[in-house]
């Protein structure tokens, strides 16, 4: 298949456009290369892609009407998996521009371009972070997400429901995943597991918020990419037995599903960073402090229905997953 994969010099992006091409599929990438995190990992992702036969590189905003409306003509995609985004919860709280542009404006741009170009099947990133001020546990696609704690989860949510309008009004075949704390090589630099790295390595105090009571469901890339290959193929359909009268908020009349995409395991993050101090070899040196705005305590994932729907599960042990990223760290920032 010819596929489009937004975001593709970011973390997910990148492991998805590589994965795609391993199996043989035609992936365009499309990246603005902005500099929200180090734009050098960037461009060292799309270098390890750029060569690849049946891969090519377009630098571009999702926010660019004119660039989208041509990319969509003149390609033909037969499926788009949409990972490009303004990413970060606090970064939210400081630029909420951003977050309109990309996550808003661009998301539209996308949908534009699948309905006006006959795309078979678009997959997109939401987030857990929807789950917001829900405390039912492990949060459930079927649950209700309408208190979210940040722009940044308004903007993701916002998503879910312009994509069910456009698979209501278009028949357009949407699939949105909200991933939980995606870990592993090439990992954003913005996110625990790469903040807690810089500072071991650096001798860098880590400071550990809500006192150090944080527990994720850490996921590695590899199980999130490989659900990702298998929704890919199977466009869902308008769910025959969904009731207007007792809405379920994870299906609908229209062809349109939402899944988790979690590690099945919640860790402690004290005990995520004492699996990179060993893995490291050296201690952290840890600061508690207080919740911070619009962050939450505890994720865990319910991915039944992502297990019924691909008949697999992520499994990567915690473990295995965080010596795999230290051993890439590592070799990418030439630690020995």
């Amino acid at each position: 298949m010819k596929i489009l994969v937004t975001g593709a010099a970011g973390f997910i992006g990148f492991h998805t456009a590589k994965a795609l091409l391993d199996r043989g599929d035609t992936v365009v990438g499309l990246d603005n290369m902005n500099d929200y995190y180090d734009p050098s990992l960037k461009q060292a992702r799309i270098d390890q892609l750029e060569g690849r036969n049946g891969f090519r590189f377009v630098r571009g905003d999702l926010a660019d009407k004119t660039l989208m409306d041509a990319l969509f003509e003149t390609e033909n995609f037969d499926r788009v998996i949409h990972l490009g985004a303004q990413a970060g919860v606090r970064y939210s709280l400081e630029n909420p521009d951003a977050y309109v542009q990309s996550n808003l404006v661009g998301f539209l741009n996308v949908l534009e371009g699948c309905r006006h170009n006959g795309v078979e099947h678009l997959v997109y990133a939401s987030s857990s972070s929807v789950y917001g001020a829900n405390m039912h546990l492990p949060f459930s696609v079927h649950d209700n997400v309408d208190h979210p704690l940040s722009l940044y989860a308004a903007t993701k949510k916002s998503n879910e429901l312009m994509a069910h309008t456009y698979a209501h009004l278009y028949r357009l075949p949407v699939t949105g995943l909200r991933f939980f704390t995606v870990y592993g090589p090439w990992g954003r630099p913005d996110m625990a597991p790469g903040i807690f790295a810089r500072a071991i390595a650096s001798g860098e105090p880590i400071r550990l918020f809500n006192h150090g009571n944080m527990r994720r469901d850490f996921t590695y890339i590899d199980d999130v990419v490989a659900a990702m290959e298998r929704l890919i193929e199977r466009p869902p359909a308008a769910d025959p037995d969904w009731n207007g009268a007792a809405p379920d908020p994870a299906t609908g009349p229209a062809p349109w599903r939402i899944y988790n995409i979690g590690g099945n395991r919640v860790v402690e993050v004290t005990r995520f960073l004492d699996l990179l101090e060993q893995a490291f070899g050296r201690k952290a040196k840890r600061e508690y402090l207080p919740m911070q705005p619009g962050d939450v305590p505890e994720t865990r994932a319910d991915t039944a229905d992502l297990a019924a729907a691909v008949g697999i599960e992520p499994a990567t042990a915690i473990e295995d997953g965080v010596g795999r990223f230290v051993a890439w760290y590592r070799a990418y920032h030439r630690l020995g």
